[in-house]
């Protein structure tokens, strides 16, 4: 069943009923006085809470398809999204959807050369921005020619692009009469890579119905659940995780921002049941607890049943230390990709916190086989390549059938993550066959940053590799090989990264020879083993 015939179905059992709260805190920080805000205000992305209706919800991905159907947009076509987390984020995707065409979320920390190429390379022929974007667009917006139809999601529409709210606003909310099929594309989402820019991932609706089945399964969403939603909704994880929710039609609650403060009262105030975590925000808000910032006692929490994570490798002494403010909390981890639709394809289990380290075992109609290099299975307790098999599997990586033939075989999707299965069947990672590195739930690429390193003028060669740190899991660090007679601090190469986005920059740069092998490649498994100093999810790492 195509995803789209839930929201239908949502609509018409529940439509008066809120199913989602988008919660601005800032807003409020700017004021002098909460008590004094007026929450009706002229400018809608003005306000600190907004709400929308199912039936709303309903109504406006009715009229965005209608109008996308109206200038000529049809099965096949493309329409990428740029933007913050917002009220209008799901249903824009829901409405290029119900069109037959496919929805193209973009990471909102995309450069502009970023932006341009992952257009370019799903073809897309819409774009959907907010303010937030419209430099980086305008910077593009003579090279991207195939986009002919660019729609600003705000205030004073630049120039280059038409306005949203004015454009759909008297549109039909009659539902499109599209015949789609499990079988039909859904969407592309762009994954990491250590070869530099992302590769574009293919799902069907078939994929985006099994990622609503798994979650809900793994997760047991009622109508009774409110749903926190804090990571972005272009990441695989964030969407997937409310596709649970959205199958069961209870309420979520999208959070702009992440300070600790703002999730436990979104939390106390919003009557939230279940929050989905990184690592870092749940260390942020342990160390507000302990440094007395945040009081338990002054919020309201009892409905508050599961706390769970993904997105990175999570340390036995966090769940730990949870549970000790947090004891009633039901806890699960999830492990996947964005090849598998997301979260889902290995999970621990909400029954299985004392196995707390491992990433669990096969989800919710998945199969999972650990290989060797020859393709056959290893025995249990051997390291091998972690591969999963399931009706949330990719199509493909969008134009690039050999990259797809590398990570596809057999129907199994080798996920490039080494593992282990112990005695009870649970997968532990132990070391990530690429090169990616995971920071706060980001990936990185090294291969940018070393390009970008390289052009120094002092430098003669860098390896970019990821250390441990106790609250984002892994920051970067450069070794960077000076060239003969050429002299530079750590100082100078900080600045000089300042022309990388802020989540790329170095935080450790260390000044050593870069060891390559026979062949010329660069020897990362030693600059690991020399630099990592323990575990990836136990070590502490400062970092600046």
């Amino acid at each position: 069943m195509p995803i789209t015939e839930i929201l239908a179905r949502n609509a018409a059992l529940y439509g008066e009923e809120i199913c989602l709260v988008e919660i601005n805190p800032q807003i409020k920080e700017i004021k002098a006085s909460w008590k004094d805000y007026e929450l009706v205000e002229t400018n809608p992305e003005n306000r600190y809470r907004r709400v929308m209706t199912w039936r709303e919800f309903g109504d406006k991905a009715n009229r965005f398809a209608n109008f996308l159907l109206g200038r000529g947009l049809t099965k096949g076509h493309k329409a990428g999204i740029l933007l913050m987390n917002c009220l209008e984020w799901l249903p824009i995707y829901f409405g290029i959807l119900k069109t037959g065409a496919l929805a193209v979320p973009l990471n909102y920390r995309y450069t502009e050369d970023e932006i341009k190429y992952c257009l370019d390379l799903a073809d897309c022929d819409v774009l959907i921005f907010g303010p937030e974007f419209t430099e980086r667009i305008e910077t593009i917006k003579d090279k991207i020619p195939n986009v002919k139809i660019r729609l600003f999601l705000g205030q004073d529409c630049p120039e280059f692009a038409e306005s949203y709210y004015s454009l759909t606003a008297c549109c039909s909310s009659v539902t499109p009469q599209i015949t789609l099929s499990d079988d039909d594309d859904a969407a592309i989402y762009f994954s990491s890579g250590t070869t530099g820019f992302p590769k574009a991932i293919l799902h069907d609706h078939r994929s985006l119905m099994t990622s609503c089945e798994v979650e809900m399964n793994h997760h047991k969403q009622t109508r009774e659940d409110n749903f926190l939603c804090i990571p972005p909704l272009y990441h695989t994880g964030a969407k997937m995780h409310w596709f649970g929710s959205f199958l069961a039609g209870s309420k979520a609650v999208l959070l702009r921002g992440v300070k600790p403060e703002w999730i436990i009262k979104a939390v106390s105030e919003e009557k939230i049941t279940i929050v989905w975590l990184l690592v870092p925000w749940a260390q942020d808000i342990l160390d507000a607890i302990e440094r007395g910032d945040i009081k338990l006692k002054d919020y309201k929490l009892d409905q508050w049943r599961l706390m769970h994570i993904g997105a990175q490798p999570v340390p036995p002494s966090l769940i730990k230390r949870w549970k000790q403010y947090f004891p009633k909390h039901e806890y699960d981890t999830n492990y996947g990709l964005s090849e598998s639709i997301g979260p889902g394809c290995v999970h621990l289990g909400i029954e299985n916190i004392h196995k707390v380290g491992a990433i669990g075992k096969a989800g919710y109609k998945w199969e999972l086989q650990i290989m060797d290099e020859d393709g056959r299975p290893v025995k249990q307790g051997e390291v091998g390549e972690l591969c999963v098999k399931g009706p949330g599997v990719m199509k493909c990586y969008y134009r690039n059938p050999e990259a797809t033939a590398e990570i596809l075989k057999d129907g199994w999707l080798y996920t490039g993550d080494m593992a282990r299965m112990d005695e009870d069947r649970f997968i532990y990672l132990v070391d990530r066959k690429k090169d990616v590195i995971i920071t706060g739930g980001e990936n990185i690429y090294p291969v940018q940053i070393e390009d970008f390193l390289r052009t120094h003028d002092a430098i003669k060669d860098v390896a970019v590799i990821g250390l441990p740190d106790h609250r984002l899991g892994e920051i970067v660090a450069a070794i960077v090989e000076l060239k003969p007679g050429a002299s530079s601090s750590e100082a100078e190469i900080a600045e000089f990264c300042n022309a990388l986005p802020r989540y790329k920059r170095p935080h450790k740069i260390i000044f050593e020879k870069v060891p390559r092998n026979p062949t010329g490649k660069i020897e990362k498994p030693k600059l690991r083993e020399k630099y990592y100093g323990g575990s990836l999810v136990e070590a502490q790492t400062e970092s600046r």
